[in-house]
């Protein structure tokens, strides 16, 4: 088998260079020195393919990156000094390794980096990226994190042409392993994790109506969602402008004082409501003058009925809530007369029970079992001989009242010129931060954290931010390209192209080693032709 050398890399012919200069200086000068084509045997019979690694996903993680101008920023902001390896590029390590294959700074030093295409993509050998180096870019990359911010809300922007007239905020929690004796934001509160055991941090989130993110900031465990909205307002405001934007917020930030801050300097919102608000409209709940805004759920416009405001009120009625939560009713409420029978039986039996005891059982009971708790009226007395006894009765008003209500809930907004369906509408954009937050914690793995320090908390949440803003941009990328805006098939599809090294014994002793990308299959060809983009067919290989 023959090679022609000018189909091999500059990497690849100055190999064979090498090899000639250890045979015959003269004949390597008039090798290179000729512009005609030369030509070295090639053993077929010992022709092999080594150093497996994957490709796709780094090459398109890196693709999002520059997209967004990341890598720019970063250069400009984290200028290279006396370091080995720039702070810059830990930095996109970090990310891409979190977008790809998420886990611990460890892990990538030692497992994963290895394993892709980034030494050559980026240019920094194996060993210099190590955990150490990692930690350090964390605490780096964290002096930067409203700048970073600021930069990619105006990118995005204009990529996508966003509009950032709708703002929606919400709160989530990612608990810790360890005990962060030295972490002050480490507490425990409110788990939406379900995991009461453990501190945690809380993260407040604002994105666009889209989801894409606009901004976030970290606060205590320990701290109420309604706590938060008057610091995240002012800081967002402080951050871009206080132009003319809509709050749009769940149920769990109303309070008056938050109201009458949103009020201050023209703010405008859309705000869910406590369900005990909805009494109020009862009379209206009994009207037939709802609006019809798809098959099973209807809204209307109401006023507050006590006090003259400058609100608007929302009623929204679904049709599939209503089912969902009559469900539970039913459930716990008979979970409730289940167990006030069986505590009634043991009354009677022949242990003899005090008032005191069968209280604390009748109060958990009620307690396990909230949703339910007042549609049962309950007294304890005691008899002649001591002996405690439960009585119950069912309130007819409260389940008169559950029925009517379920299903229902109630909004408010200082919006006048709206409609209750572009209202209702808005208001349920809520969902894409909910959304943001369960990519933060399943795809992007935020939960639980392992760092100790708060600065390398702040610094990994910050690094899932990074993580999630590729992500959100590869969805509006494939939104625009016709293929929907679920990222994470299109990232996976395109993660499963590899480089290999292709290994050409010559049969005057050295090996060719030619760097190179594996053909997209027919279903990546077409994910890549959608995104306008083009594989490369080689690499040179490249040891820094």
């Amino acid at each position: 088998m023959v090679a022609y050398l000018g189909d091999l890399g500059e990497a690849d012919r100055l190999g064979v260079a090498q090899a000639v200069s250890s045979q015959s200086s003269n004949n390597q000068r008039v090798l290179f020195d000729s512009t005609m084509p030369r030509f070295v045997q090639i053993d077929s019979n010992r022709l092999r393919v080594e150093n497996v690694r994957a490709f796709g996903g780094a090459w398109l993680a890196l693709k999002l990156i520059d997209k967004l101008g990341l890598r720019l920023f970063l250069d400009e902001a984290m200028p290279a000094g006396r370091e080995e390896v720039p702070w810059s590029v830990m930095a996109i390590v970090l990310v891409i390794g979190r977008l790809l294959d998420p886990s611990s700074e460890l892990r990538l030093a030692e497992h994963l980096y290895e394993r892709t295409a980034l030494p050559d993509l980026l240019g920094v050998a194996v060993l210099k990226v190590n955990d150490d180096r990692l930690y350090r870019g964390l605490d780096k990359l964290l002096a930067h994190k409203d700048a970073l911010q600021m930069h990619l809300k105006n990118r995005l922007g204009e990529l996508f042409d966003l509009k950032y007239d709708l703002l929606l905020y919400d709160v989530t929690s990612t608990y810790f392993e360890g005990q962060c004796a030295a972490n002050p934001l480490a507490a425990r509160g409110y788990s939406r994790d379900r995991r009461f055991d453990c501190k945690q941090v809380c993260i407040a989130l604002v994105v666009s109506r889209c989801g894409m993110p606009v901004g976030y900031e970290l606060f205590a465990g320990n701290r109420s969602d309604v706590t938060t909205v008057e610091e995240i307002v002012t800081t967002m405001e402080g951050r871009y402008g206080k132009s003319d934007r809509i709050w749009v917020m769940d149920r769990g930030m109303t309070s008056q004082d938050n109201i009458a801050f949103l009020k201050q300097e023209n703010r405008r919102y859309i705000i869910g409501t406590p369900k005990s608000m909805l009494k109020k409209y009862e009379r209206e709940l009994l009207k037939e003058d709802w609006s019809k805004v798809r098959e099973g759920l209807e809204v209307k416009l109401c006023t507050d009925p006590e006090t003259k405001s400058d609100e608007t009120f929302i009623l929204c009625r679904s049709s599939d809530r209503a089912q969902k939560e009559r469900a539970m009713h039913d459930r716990f409420e008979k979970r409730i007369e289940e167990g006030l029978t069986r505590l009634a039986k043991a009354c009677a039996g022949k242990q003899k029970l005090d008032a005191v005891i069968v209280s604390h059982r009748v109060g958990k009971l009620l307690g396990q079992n909230t949703r339910a708790a007042g549609a049962f009226k309950t007294t304890i007395q005691t008899d002649d001989s001591g002996r405690a006894r439960v009585r119950w009765e069912k309130v007819e008003s409260w389940r008169s009242w559950a029925r009517l209500s379920e299903g229902c809930y109630l909004l408010r907004s200082n919006v006048r010129e709206w409609s209750a369906e572009e209202l209702w509408q808005a208001y349920m954009q809520l969902t894409q931060a909910e959304s943001a937050f369960r990519i933060h914690k399943s795809d992007l793995s935020l939960r639980p954290v392992w760092h100790q320090k708060q600065e390398r908390v702040e610094a990994h949440v910050l690094v899932c931010f990074l993580a999630y803003v590729l992500w959100k941009t590869l969805a509006q990328w494939c939104k625009g390209a016709g293929m929907g805006d679920e990222p994470r098939k299109v990232l996976d599809e395109i993660a499963q192209v590899m480089m290999v090294d292709v290994v050409l014994p010559t049969k005057a002793g050295p090996d060719l080693i030619k760097r190179c990308i594996a053909q997209a299959g027919e279903h990546q060809k077409l994910l890549l032709h959608r995104l306008k983009l083009t594989l490369p067919t080689h690499l040179e290989a490249v040891a820094v």
